[in-house]
């Protein structure tokens, strides 16, 4: 069960990585729009930072996705 969190975590932190890379926003952009720092960011997509659900509804905000695309796990499994 935990490995299986662990490993649906860091595909959400995957997603949210690719989504922001696919728009061509630097990590300095989506970590100044959240108000914190680069550092808590590139924590968030490696998966070192488990977010609540606030924030990742205002990820998906920045982004312009929605929630769903970013904790869809199983296209990360796919790839």
């Amino acid at each position: 069960m935990k490995e299986t969190l662990n490993y649906k975590i860091k595909a959400i932190a995957a997603n949210i990585r690719s989504t922001r890379e696919q728009l061509n926003y630097t990590q300095e952009y989506l970590a100044a729009k959240l108000n914190i720092s680069q550092n808590a960011y590139s924590k968030i997509e490696l998966g070192y930072t488990k977010i609540t659900v606030e924030r990742l509804f205002q990820i998906a905000g920045i982004l312009e996705v929605d929630v769903h695309a970013l904790i869809n796990t199983e296209k990360v499994a796919a790839a």
